[in-house]
This record gives structure tokens, sequence and C-alpha cells, in this order.
């Protein structure tokens, strides 16, 4: 049996931009994560007695501030040489934009591929063939991917690519390819990096993005972490995902829908604080509150914001949580049959919603010309009891619903708090 890491995008010591002017961030935590991250990877590895680890590209995140960034990943890698585990590696578009990592000095363990052209590198013990191409340049927009070999016979192939595969959101278009041109090649496995979000592109052979091993921004959120891939006779057993990261990032929503006074507000936000940190065991979290909804409570949180921003900072640090920003977008309460007959916008978009909700006709139609949209829903969306379905008419009423008292009220709010 073999075993592997897919791990990417660890950049390593990111700088924290304009942090320190969060009141109450915990600075230091912060800045450690992604060597504490680096760290747990390692011990992962070490931990499940893995051949090899797979880094796809952005160990760094452009020249360091100091030596001790490069110091710091050798004595990982040293660790893991101790434990007689290989390591291969491309660079992404942040190493290329490294001066100093050039001059770094590795362990033997550790293998660069080529940066010029695809170079593939055989483990004749495993009957193990690694394919890939690093970026020479801090830009890469060709196809690298179109000048890979074919897979070798008798061996498992593994194809490393650093790139935005067909394009996604955040992320710029580096090297990009389709999913079609990745699976012409016959490997069994295809380790990807750029991409900060776990995202399984194919199954059989896996197409895999890691996402990061540790979020470093509000835009990066939920559990981060590696990919431990189980192979038995060149055949994949597993392909789990292990939560690397030491601190977490968090979108909270709050609906004040109904609630009279300021003071209710700050209860709710409260409990739903709490119900994050019991879902997360605790977890250290940075928290963006989200305050929405059309309530009588709205008077008092836009007469007075800061006080109320104030209020719930106070009963978090009480949680021992620290919260990254608070958005109140509440607004008056709404008389929905009045509002809807305005000769307005948002008039106009309430009927045509109503209509959507109501008409048989409307759904069908709404339908189809969603079927596009739909088969670009990632996998993980379209099952479960909250899958989002936009075939089912029951499905696609209760989403328009959704969207009319979400969309409404931050139509007619003021926007963000200070």
């Amino acid at each position: 049996m073999i075993q592997f890491i897919h791990a990417a995008d660890i950049h390593l010591d990111s700088p924290l931009r304009g942090l320190e002017r969060y009141e109450g961030a915990p600075v230091e935590e912060i800045r450690l994560a992604t060597r504490r991250a680096l760290e747990n990877m390692v011990q992962l590895a070490i931990t499940e007695k893995v051949q090899f680890v797979l880094i796809a590209g952005d160990i760094y995140d452009g020249d360091w501030k100091d030596y001790n960034t490069g110091l710091f990943f050798v004595k990982m890698m040293s660790k893991l040489q101790a434990a007689d585990i290989l390591v291969f590696i491309i660079s992404g578009n942040h190493d290329a934009a490294s001066q100093v990592s050039k001059n770094l000095s590795l362990p033997a363990n550790v293998r660069i591929l080529n940066n010029k052209k695809p170079e593939t590198i055989t483990i004749p013990d495993l009957s193990i063939a690694i394919h890939g191409q690093g970026f020479s340049q801090r830009v890469i927009t060709n196809n690298l991917a179109l000048h890979y070999p074919k897979a070798l016979p008798d061996c498992f192939n593994i194809g490393m690519l650093h790139t935005s595969a067909s394009g996604r959101e955040g992320h710029e278009s580096y090297a990009p390819c389709s999913v079609e041109q990745l699976l012409e090649k016959g490997y069994d496995y295809w380790a990807l990096g750029h991409v900060h979000t776990r995202e399984i592109l194919h199954q059989t052979p896996w197409i895999v993005f890691p996402g990061n091993i540790q979020g470093r921004h509000i835009r990066e959120t939920g559990g981060k972490g590696a990919t431990l891939v189980t192979v038995e006779e060149q055949q994949i057993l597993s392909v789990e995902h292990k939560n690397l990261d030491v601190f977490r990032w968090k979108h909270c929503e709050v609906s004040a829908v109904d609630l009279e006074y300021g003071e209710d507000v700050v209860v709710l936000a409260e409990e739903k604080i709490q119900e994050i940190m019991n879902m997360e065991d605790g977890f250290p979290a940075g928290i963006r509150l989200r305050i929405t909804g059309s309530c009588r409570a709205h008077h008092e949180l836009s007469k007075n914001p800061t006080h109320w921003i104030n209020e719930i900072r106070a009963v978090a640090n009480n949680l021992n949580v620290w919260l990254e920003k608070i958005n109140i977008q509440t607004c008056a309460e709404i008389n929905w049959d009045e509002l809807g007959k305005q000769d307005d916008p948002i008039g106009g978009l309430i009927r045509t919603l109503d209509e959507m909700i109501l008409s048989e006709d409307k759904k069908d139609r709404w339908a189809g010309d969603f079927a596009e949209l739909q088969r670009r829903i990632p996998a993980e969306l379209q099952e479960g009891l909250d899958a989002i379905d936009l075939k089912s008419p029951e499905k696609f009423s209760e989403l328009c619903e959704d969207i009319k008292h979400f969309l409404i009220p931050q139509l007619l709010s003021k926007g963000d708090s200070p």
C-alpha cells in the first residue's frame, strides 16, 4: 500500500497587511498560523507513514522579509528526510516572484521539478511516475498541460500543475486548462494548486485542488488542509481531506427579523457566535458578523450603531472570540403588499419574484434557463438536505423566496456600519 499527501498554496509567512488596525486582533497567533499549519502537515506525513509529499506550488508568498522564512521550510523538509519521506515540488506564481528562494539549499529528499518544460520523475521501487512543470516567471498564461507527456505504462501516474483550470473566481487565470485536456494524459491522479478552496474536479481519475493549508483572511473561510491519498495495486482506495489549519475564518449571519430592540439583537448575536464556536469545538476563529433583516430594532441600531457594535464586541470577548468586522445592514419593517404595488424597480422586482414563486409556467421557463447554472454548481452543493436543485419546482420556489427576503432588505438598508 502506498500513501502520499497532496498539498498546495502554503504561502509561508504570508504578510498580514493592515491587521494591526483591527481592534483586539490576535496578531501574533495569525502571523504564525502558516508555520503551525506546515508543522501539522509534516506531522501528518510522519504519523501516516506516507512515502512522499507533493506540493503543487506557492510555498512562499513572493520575496521574504527575512531569511528565516526559507530556513523554517528547510527545517520542516529535514524532518521529513529523517522519516525517509520524499518531497516533490513545482513552483507556483508566487514562488517564481521570489528571488531569494532560488538560492536556498534544500535537503536531498526534496526534488523541485523543471520550470522550463515538463519533467517526469519516477520512483521505481513504488512504480510511481510524477509529471510536472513549475512556473519560471510570475505570470504564465499559456496552457502548460498541453505539453505534459502521456502516462507511463505499468506505473501509477501523477500530474502536478499550478493552474486556474477553466477559471476560478478570485484567482488569476494562470496556466489555464480544461478537465478534458487533463484526462487526455491518462494519469491516475492530478495534484493541482493555485485555487485556495478545496475542489474535486473529477473522480476516476481524480483531479483535485486541495485548497491552501491555512486560511489567511476572511475570504478564505472554513477548514483548510491537504489531501491524503491511499493507493493499492495502482488503484486509489481513498482520497481524504485532512484539516491542518490552526486559525479559522468564518462568516456569521444574524437575521434581526421580528426583533424589537437593540438588546435583542445583541442576545441573538451572542447565541449565533456560540453556535459557531460549538461547531468548531472551540477552534480559534476570526468571525465577520452581518446583521440583516427588516425589524423594529432597526431604529435603535441605526440611531447609534457604534454603541451596538461595541455591545456585540463585548459579548464576543467574553466568549474569547475575535470579531473581524461587524456589518449592520438592517432596515425598517417591510410591508410587502404595499412595497410590491409601488411603480419602481424594487416593486417590480418583488412582483417578478412573486410570479416566479407562484406560477408553474414561470418555474418551468426559468428552470430551463438555469440548467447551465445547475451544471456549474459544485458537486458537494448538489447533494444532501440543503442541496441546490434548480430543476426541482419546490426547491426553485424556496430559492426565490430566500432571494426575496434576503435581497430586498439589502436594497433598502443603509449599507455597512462603520
